[in-house]
């Protein structure tokens, strides 16, 4: 009788779900970055307030996020991880297909809040439901899959909006969320969850994750490791085209180029980690490789100084595969904690990450005025380097940890 794979369980259907629907997650999210100099400019923005009027947008829409990630995780932990996966889908594809139709900024603004809320749920929910549904040998696979083939999302935006006005660009994105949903009716519930839901176990407790030192240090460790990933996307990438004319380069930057080389590289990080890790054993040694790494790429893309935008780009993949632990980050979050606050942790700490941003920028913006943009991203990107290895110092190792657990 042939043995059956160990490796089936990878291509069900909620990993492959999952991965698609972080794939449109993805290009959502990154598709302001990409059309935000054009759209701006054609809701006739002034060039001196390009960047001021692009960090406002991504403000809102970060705090959205963060708004969202507490909402979508403490409804994955009562209702279930379904419900999420269903509800921001919705919420943040009719939000995109109404960015198309905006004329001012306000209305741009609002939407960007909006559509943040519904793009907080989808990662959280969906390395939840896989970590959940995998044998623990392998799952450390199967949220690999779903990050890796979700960053690509950033790719398919880059050539959409390249080819289209940004207005159909958003169109576009709204229209396969709502695809997505189909495929979704044929995903099934988490049998974990299913098991604590029996239960008259409190489940979805937010602030319990602040009634207990021990497990709030745990909580803040999963969110500081981040930091790095998104200082990176946020600042480094996004802001590309500035970050290109500090370091004296005479031709013009793409931005949407700039995301699309990044995610690449961030796809092929997030592939490469989630295999280190299982080739370690060890989800720790991962990170602490990947960390280090950052530090190193950031140093070189701020203190080079090659006039050749090539270089530049390349530079940009050279980060995004840095930044490359982002599925691990993920995966560390949910195995962190148990069954009844697992979804709730999985998807307010990315969000928190993300949500970083709205320090970041305020604090980019004031160093710049004192030391320049390029030593204004390094110190901030120092310091987030630092708390990352602080925290990853006294990190639990959940390698081989059984999930099927309450807290």
């Amino acid at each position: 009788m042939k043995k059956k794979s160990t490796l089936r369980p990878l291509l069900s259907v909620p990993v492959i779900v999952a991965a698609l629907g972080y794939f449109v997650d993805i290009y959502d999210l990154l598709l302001f970055s990409i059309v935000r100099i054009p759209s701006l400019r054609s809701l006739n923005v002034a060039e001196d307030q390009l960047l001021d009027q692009g960090v406002f947008l991504i403000n809102m829409q970060m705090l959205g996020m963060l708004i969202g990630g507490v909402f979508w995780g403490v409804l994955g932990d009562k209702k279930g991880r379904l419900s999420v996966l269903f509800g921001s889908i919705l919420l943040y594809s009719l939000a995109n297909i109404a960015n198309g139709f905006v004329t001012t900024i306000d209305q741009y603004a609002l939407l960007r809040f909006i559509a943040g809320i519904g793009l907080a749920g989808e990662l959280g929910a969906g390395i939840t439901l896989v970590a959940e549904i995998l044998p623990k040998n392998i799952r450390g696979y199967g949220t690999t899959i779903v990050a890796s083939v979700g960053v690509l999302g950033a790719v398919l935006a880059y050539f959409v909006a390249d080819m289209y006005d940004w207005r159909i660009a958003y169109f576009i994105g709204g229209g396969l969320g709502l695809l997505l949903l189909i495929l979704r009716f044929n995903v099934f519930e988490s049998g974990i969850f299913k098991e604590v839901k029996e239960r008259s176990t409190q489940r979805g407790n937010f602030f319990s994750l602040f009634t207990s030192r021990k497990r709030f240090m745990k909580y803040l460790r999963c969110i500081l490791i981040g930091l790095p990933i998104w200082f990176v996307i946020g600042i480094l990438i996004t802001f590309s085209p500035e970050f290109a004319q500090a370091i004296g380069l005479t031709t013009p930057v793409d931005a949407g180029k700039a995301v699309m080389f990044a995610y690449i590289g961030l796809s092929l990080g997030d592939m490469s980690s989630g295999l280190l890790s299982q080739y370690l054993k060890s989800r720790r040694k991962t990170v602490l490789i990947f960390v280090l790494l950052t530090s190193a790429a950031m140093a070189i893309y701020l203190c080079q100084r090659s006039p050749s935008t090539t270089v530049f780009y390349g530079l940009c993949l050279l980060l995004g595969y840095a930044i490359g632990y982002w599925a691990l980050f993920v995966t560390i979050a949910a195995e962190q904690f148990g069954t009844n606050l697992r979804a709730t942790v999985a998807t307010t700490v990315p969000n928190f990450v993300r949500g970083s941003v709205n320090v970041f920028t305020p604090l980019f913006l004031l160093g710049a005025q004192h030391f320049g943009r390029l030593g204004s991203a390094g110190l901030i990107g120092g310091v987030a380097i630092l708390l990352a290895l602080s925290a990853l110092w006294k990190m639990e190792e959940t390698f081989t940890r059984d999930l099927n657990y309450t807290e």
